[in-house]
């Protein structure tokens, strides 16, 4: 089982299908090759893959379970 943080996508380089992200603060470059996602949208992200995309509503629900 893994736990997974939802990430904030602040920009994207469409050429080469990677966004950066922000968790909480941390900044991180991502694949989002297997994803279809657009600025500020939230994902899931697993081994530097975007895995899935999270609807505001399904972000706010896990940050108020973990006390973000």
């Amino acid at each position: 089982m893994c736990l997974a943080i939802p990430g904030k996508i602040r920009s994207i380089n469409k050429k080469i299908n990677i966004a950066l992200v922000d968790f909480d603060g941390i900044q991180r470059e991502v694949n989002i090759s297997l994803v279809n996602v657009k600025k500020d949208d939230y994902v899931i992200v697993h081994a530097g893959f975007a895995i899935q995309k999270l609807t505001r509503k399904d972000a706010k629900e896990i940050f108020d379970l973990i006390g973000k």
